[in-house]
């Protein structure tokens, strides 16, 4: 019984030192990060660079795997479910996050609580626009000039439920205003037929539009985020041009599934951040027109439930079904 009772403490002991010693050696093999999205853009295009950098940091291939499909559920859902051993990551945004909750009324995976959050990686304001051809040139002039004509201005969107067509929604349920909703298949041909005139308004990601205002195909009206963007210091953000307390962002971080052991979980947050903190991600993400973030994941975690408070209060209000 001695001998049986030092062989088994023997034994667990060297299962206690392997498991801690599999956790300090992480990673030790290659790291798949899902981007829930189609190649080329903005959310893949950010979560590329970071994977580069974080592959040569962890002298670990950072494999990056576009699984796009159904508003970016599709690719969650795999991440959801896969292993929490920090092998299998995801690039997510406010809508993959945040959004999603209270657009599905069934998902293949809790939402809410499904995922491990690792960092906030960065925010991007959208820029309310107008064509040219809408003799407004502030938000005060817009909001005055739609109440006087109800539904005769037509936004455009990147679908429901899309970060553009969530911000129209809150700013009209800010002002009163009422426009018609026209929703394309992505934010690209809604820039298109707005450059057209054939719809009148967007809020539209400054990264993709600010050349055009730069241009005088579009006006700007205002900036959706509470700050200044650096991009255009000279628009003022809507909350200052009349709009008190507006706030509508694009915002992407990093999650894993839930459960991700806290040791590797702090080990991925503390690459990240270091990597945001490099010059080169900083010029790239400014050149975007985005502020880099590189939160805690508890602070990160914070945000999410407050971005799915607010937005599911948006779509109920708006009545927006998918």
């Amino acid at each position: 019984m001695q001998i049986s009772s030092r062989v088994l403490s023997a034994l667990v002991l060297c299962a206690a030192v392997g498991g801690a010693l599999a956790q300090s050696s992480y990673p030790s093999s290659p790291i798949h990060m899902i981007v829930p999205f189609a190649a080329g853009g903005s959310t893949d295009g950010v979560a590329r660079a970071i994977a580069l950098k974080l592959s040569e940091n962890l002298n670990q291939p950072v494999i990056v795997e576009n699984r796009a499909g159904a508003g970016g559920t599709i690719g969650s859902a795999y991440v959801a479910k896969a292993a929490p051993d920090g092998y299998t990551i995801m690039m997510g945004t406010v809508s993959t996050s945040s959004v999603v909750p209270s657009l599905y009324e069934k998902l293949p995976y809790d939402a809410v609580n499904g995922f491990s959050p690792i960092t906030e990686i960065a925010t991007v304001p959208e820029l309310m626009v107008v064509h040219p051809s809408v003799p407004a040139k502030t938000i005060r002039e817009f909001v005055a000039l739609a109440k006087s004509k109800p539904n005769q201005f037509a936004f455009a969107s990147g679908g429901a439920g899309s970060a553009s067509h969530l911000a129209a929604e809150l700013f009209m349920t800010m002002t009163g205003v009422k426009m018609v909703h026209v929703p394309y298949k992505g934010s690209g041909p809604a820039l298109v037929d707005t450059l057209a005139g054939h719809t009148q308004v967007m809020f539209d990601v400054v990264m993709t539009s600010h050349s055009y205002v730069q241009n005088g195909r579009l006006r700007a009206l205002g900036v959706t985020s509470s700050t200044r963007s650096q991009v255009m210091p000279d628009v003022p953000t809507v909350a200052e041009a009349g709009v008190s307390g507006y706030e509508a962002v694009v915002w992407f971080g990093m999650v894993g599934p839930a459960g991700i052991p806290s040791d590797i979980l702090q080990k991925l947050n503390r690459e990240i951040v270091a990597i945001l903190k490099t010059l080169a991600l900083q010029a790239l993400l400014t050149a975007q027109g985005a502020e880099t973030v590189g939160s805690s994941p508890a602070d990160f975690a914070a945000k999410i439930k407050l971005e799915t408070v607010k937005w599911g209060k948006v779509v109920k209000e708006a009545n927006i079904t998918l």
